[in-house]
């Protein structure tokens, strides 16, 4: 690489350098437009993001020797062997490595033990990249994506059959249609959303975050977006062929999962709202341990709507086709769990029920104490990775029963950039209010730079974003557009569980250990911020397995932004060297003497083939 020009440079290199920046910006140039002459299917994001001309901010001229000395010097072999990925066998082409049916069967089928994650040991993961299924096409940018899905990049029309009644999906030549349907509101999410706002505050920024448990194609979530709220849906791999592919082909925020044996994967007091739409979970069954797990995630003050059996049994038992008796029993022990549990029941109206958590523990405190209920006890309620879901009920404040944070969130978008209560008080422990206010400032100031760099991020192109170590949120809230939504990942082994935080802001997360897969589909994310995370793994695990796992959830000319130390980009360079993707080092917006640099890079597009490997 050459040296970065000060004034007094000899002339004749600062000219070689202008020429090779010119001939990068060239080569990048061809290169879209090869991807645009018609053998490649998506829309040259390369191009966009690396244009000619004085636009071409990609920086090819670091140099790591004068700037940061040290072993940074010794790390870029530029003469040794980078080793090349191969494409996996075209059978992998939607391969979820943590809920892969085949390993599923080998598990109990007990509370759905099989259906939850279930990873591959490190000898049997693939070493290989995922390819996309042929004829695969950018998405639709959002809103036309909510409604439709082109065939070729989820080709699967069993939906299309089982709920044809229930208009979830229609297959209409080369595209899947999305007519905005459900199991209990088969006239549409618009209508039913409009029977729960008669009950609940949706329309004032009260009720931002919402989970829907067993979320189908996740049309609740995806009608919900335009009033302003955001909700994390969830379902299990295959039960219904891939609807939660379809949910994340659409552009709304969802992740395979179920409710079975542990905990779900996200802190404690986080939503306004949590739902379920005939998601034939058993709420009643094994003492509630289900609505428990509910009532965990569930800030005081927040809802939870169930529509569909049992509620209103009396007059649907002979639709359903379920004996009386079972009906009613079931709604008994749902009704004798959500008293238990501080739940005030708002309305019941047709098939849709509504309680709401008090907002004050201590008014039914006694009559908890005087069933013989179980409170969990010394342990952090947002310590959940893995962990079992236990018969006991979690306190309002772990810290102090007698605050109530969740009291003082702001209705949205006040509260994205409002101190979030977790913070005001006190119980993140090292971070303070004036901590986050300046995480803030320097989110504003980074995410600045990204789009000089990247001039399309906030145009509509890139809907999924993830953001791999994302802190207080601050990426998420710097991006803030009705365009797009960012999942804010938040490692099991940060030093600082700040998740709690980002829910406060109005923002939704997931827990998750990079060391294994994400719990998506191939080809769901459009760009992934990350954000010191390989300093993080560092001997942790292989940066390879991490970056491989990153290439499977992004999509054909998708973009990575990584922020980290340069000599842990170095090394990165190289890995993703032989992995298909085009990528430059970029300079810190503060200059080129800060160690921490940027390294930006775009997944080519290209389908499976015959030549693959495993």
């Amino acid at each position: 690489m050459a040296n970065k020009f000060n004034s007094g440079d000899n002339r004749t290199r600062s000219s070689v350098s202008i020429f090779i920046v010119a001939g990068l910006c060239c080569f990048f140039y061809l290169l879209g437009a090869w991807q645009r002459s018609g053998f490649g299917k998506g829309d040259s994001i390369a191009l966009e993001i690396t244009k000619s001309g004085e636009n071409c901010n990609i920086l090819p001229n670091l140099n790591f020797e004068t700037h940061h000395g040290g072993e940074a010097g010794t790390i870029d072999d530029s003469d040794s062997k980078v080793k090349v990925y191969k494409p996996c066998n075209p059978r992998y082409t939607d391969y979820t490595p943590c809920q892969d049916q085949r390993r599923a069967m080998t598990f109990p089928r007990d509370n759905m033990i099989y259906r939850e994650r279930h990873c591959p040991p490190q000898e049997q993961k693939l070493h290989c990249l995922i390819p996309a299924p042929k004829g695969y096409v950018t998405p639709f940018p959002w809103p036309k994506s909510r409604d439709y899905v082109p065939y070729a990049n989820a080709p699967y029309k069993s939906l299309t059959v089982e709920k044809a009644i229930q208009n979830w999906i229609q297959y209409e030549g080369n595209v899947f249609r999305f007519p905005g349907g459900g199991t209990q509101f088969p006239q549409g999410a618009d209508k039913y959303i409009d029977q729960l706002a008669s009950v609940l505050p949706i329309e004032n920024g009260i009720v931002r975050t919402a989970l829907d448990t067993g979320c189908g194609v996740a049309s609740w979530g995806a009608y919900l977006w335009k009033r302003n709220v955001i909700a994390m849906s969830f379902a299990p791999r295959d039960s219904h062929e891939a609807q939660v592919q379809f949910a994340l082909e659409r552009g709304v925020p969802a992740v395979i999962g179920v409710l079975g044996t542990v905990k779900m994967p996200y802190p404690s007091r986080a939503f306004d709202m949590a739902h379920c739409s005939r998601c034939l979970i058993p709420w009643g069954a094994n003492d509630g341990i289900y609505m428990k797990e509910v009532d965990r995630v569930l800030r005081p003050g927040g809802y939870w709507v169930l529509s569909g059996p049992p509620i209103n049994w009396k007059t649907n038992y002979k639709a359903w086709q379920r004996p009386e008796e079972e009906l009613q029993e079931e709604q008994r022990k749902i009704e004798e769990i959500a008293k238990l549990l501080c739940w005030e029941k708002k309305s019941e109206k047709g098939e849709i029920a509504i309680w709401q958590k008090r907002m004050d523990a201590d008014s039914c405190r006694s009559a908890q104490e005087n069933s013989g209920a179980t409170f969990c006890k010394a342990e952090d309620p947002d310590d959940v990775w893995y962990k079992k879901m236990g018969q006991c009920i979690t306190p309002y404040n772990n810290a102090n029963r007698d605050e109530v944070p969740s009291a003082d969130i702001k209705p949205f978008p006040e509260r994205l950039y409002a101190v979030p209560p977790r913070i005001t008080s006190g119980t993140v422990s090292g971070v303070s209010v004036e901590e986050y206010l300046e995480d803030n400032k320097k989110w504003k100031k980074h995410v600045n730079a990204y789009k000089k760099t990247n001039k399309i991020i906030d145009t509509g192109r890139y809907r999924n974003i993830m953001d791999m170590n994302a802190g207080l949120g601050g990426f998420a809230a710097a991006l803030q557009s009705p365009k797009l939504w960012v999942m804010n990942v938040m490692p099991t082994i940060a030093e600082k569980n700040t998740l709690g935080v980002i829910y406060e802001r109005g923002l939704v997360g997931i827990y998750h250990d990079w060391c294994e897969a994400f719990s998506t589909y191939p080809r769901t994310y459009d760009l992934i911020h990350a954000n010191g995370v390989f300093s993080l793994y560092k001997n942790k695990c292989d940066f390879e397995d991490i970056l491989l796992e990153m290439d499977r959830i992004l999509r054909p000319e998708g973009a990575i932004i990584f922020r980290d130390e340069v000599d842990v980009l170095v090394k990165v360079k190289k890995i993703i060297g032989g992995m298909r993707w085009d990528s430059n080092l970029i300079d810190h917006e503060d200059g080129p003497l800060v160690p921490e640099k940027m390294l930006v890079a775009v997944k080519q597009y290209w389908v499976g083939n015959s030549t693959s490997a495993q």
